[in-house]
């Protein structure tokens, strides 16, 4: 039996396609999890739902794919969304750091970024020339409403469909937090936040532009010219790796008039932010002293306030400024 509801767009082969960029831990797979449960059971469509993400969970990429159809078309595709209808970008931080989160975008996309920009400086970052582009500060409202970005940025997924049902979606996200009723009402509350806030906008533009495919990777080792042993000849490293993304609304300020330099912060930390270097701590001794936070490398999991035996680290609502000025840089790297 055939849905009511109509879809306003899609491709050749009949979905309506959604595409989520995200880093672990700003909730985008749950995201993708509720928006697909609110277009099926609560509105009749066909769809499907899967993300893609590494072992790391949070602090490692993260893609969510959300396919709606009619509820008589059957769905036999699982691969990624290259062109997605709705684009959703978790952190603005993303665009700009090399991840091609915005390759398939079309004058049929519409773009939604989290973020605290004004919107025309958004757009100019994203280059897009036609399309839909809506902003909100979902971090910024999950702080206020004690939720998550990703409910705020489930009310602005709602809003710039066109065809989602507010009230579908606050049903699926009931069920979801059913086991944790005192998040319910802060994050209800968020995604009605997030669907009014959103500032969106419609661009028109009157030249063809062919969309940008998503990068393909092709490894240029096979099992004919593979390295014997299994050797790794291309080791990650994670000394140009910008964490950013990962914060979620917090981060730790760190006073160092208040510091012991007792090293607790640097043995619990997991991305070794802290930089140490020698010198002459409060007591006149000579020693390795914590000269403060490289912010490149934290993910805002404010472990170390929690293993801080003094007050020399506070957790703070994170303000860009603030980030900017006090970070230290650390392994030479000087820029920003």
């Amino acid at each position: 039996m055939a849905t009511k509801e109509k879809l306003p767009k899609t491709h050749d082969n009949g979905f309506y396609e959604i595409r989520m960029e995200s880093i672990g831990g700003l909730g985008a797979n749950v995201a993708g999890k509720i928006f697909a449960e609110a277009g099926v059971l609560g509105m009749g469509f066909n769809g499907v739902t899967f993300s893609s993400y590494g072992a790391e969970k949070k602090g490692s990429p993260v893609k969510t794919f959300v396919r709606f159809c009619d509820a008589r078309q059957a769905i036999r595709i699982a691969a990624p969304v290259e062109f997605p209808h709705l684009l959703v970008v978790f952190h603005d931080t993303l665009i700009a750091t090399g991840m091609a989160v915005t390759h398939g975008v079309t004058h049929e996309t519409t773009v939604i970024v989290n973020t605290r920009h004004p919107l025309a400086q958004v757009r100019e970052q994203v280059g897009l020339c036609g399309g839909g582009l809506g902003v909100v500060d979902a971090i910024g409202i999950a702080v206020e409403e004690k939720s998550r970005p990703n409910t705020v940025l489930l009310g602005a997924m709602t809003r710039a469909s066109g065809f989602m049902d507010p009230d579908a979606v606050r049903k699926a996200i009931a069920t979801e937090l059913g086991k944790y009723p005192k998040m319910l009402k802060g994050n209800l509350r968020a995604f009605d936040r997030g669907y009014r806030e959103l500032e969106l906008e419609e661009f028109a533009c009157g030249l063809e532009h062919p969309p940008e495919p998503p990068p393909r990777y092709v490894s240029p080792l096979g099992y004919e010219n593979a390295p014997m042993g299994g050797a790794v000849v291309n080791p990650g490293n994670t000394a140009f790796r910008d964490l950013t993304p990962s914060r979620i609304g917090y981060i730790p300020h760190f006073f160092p008039e208040e510091c012991i330099n007792d090293g607790h912060c640097e043995y619990t930390c997991p991305d070794y932010c802290f930089v140490w270097e020698p010198g002459v701590d409060r007591k006149g001794k000579k020693g390795m002293v914590n000269k403060g936070i490289d912010y490149r490398y934290c993910k805002g999991c404010l472990r170390c306030v929690e293993a801080c035996p003094t007050t020399a680290l506070r957790t703070a609502v994170e303000d860009e400024e603030y980030v900017k000025e006090h970070t230290v840089p650390q392994l030479g790297r000087e820029e920003w």
